[in-house]
């Protein structure tokens, strides 16, 4: 089984080849290159990778603003499936956010993707009667 530790910098060609191959369609401000520097810069502890002999087979990255938790682009390449990887990965940042004070994780999931939002009501998940709204302040390069 996979292991969980916290992200290094020489893992970054990994991540962003897995983010890749998740996330094909991801507009450009959520590239690694403009992702991962960001987040190294703010709470660099909860952004987790798997690793499968020596390599990276799944990343999870979370946020908490002292009063939520947000979780976000956790991955876990095909070939490591079903396995049990991304349950691992978010509870392991579930047991970091709370560690950190966090009393309720947010995440958002496309309407559309059925498996994704099946995998999180499997882990305890809800959907809510929210809309949710967003607004870019910059442009991504």
């Amino acid at each position: 089984m996979p292991h969980v530790e916290t992200y290094r910098a020489e893992f970054f060609q990994e991540v962003k080849s897995l983010w890749e191959e998740a996330f094909p369609n991801d507009p450009p401000w959520n590239r690694a290159e403009v992702v991962i520097p960001a987040k190294m810069a703010t709470q660099p502890e909860l952004f987790l990778v798997a690793l499968a002999a020596d390599s990276v087979v799944g990343a999870a990255l979370a946020g908490y603003d002292g009063h939520r938790g947000w979780l976000y682009s956790v991955a876990v390449r095909g070939s490591h499936q079903r396995a049990g990887l991304g349950s691992a990965l978010v509870r392991t940042m579930e047991e970091r956010l709370c560690g950190l004070g966090c009393v309720k994780i947010n995440l958002q999931v496309l309407s559309l993707n059925l498996p994704q939002v099946r995998f999180y009501h499997k882990l305890g998940y809800a959907t809510e009667d929210r809309i949710s709204m967003g607004k870019r302040l910059l442009s991504a390069k």
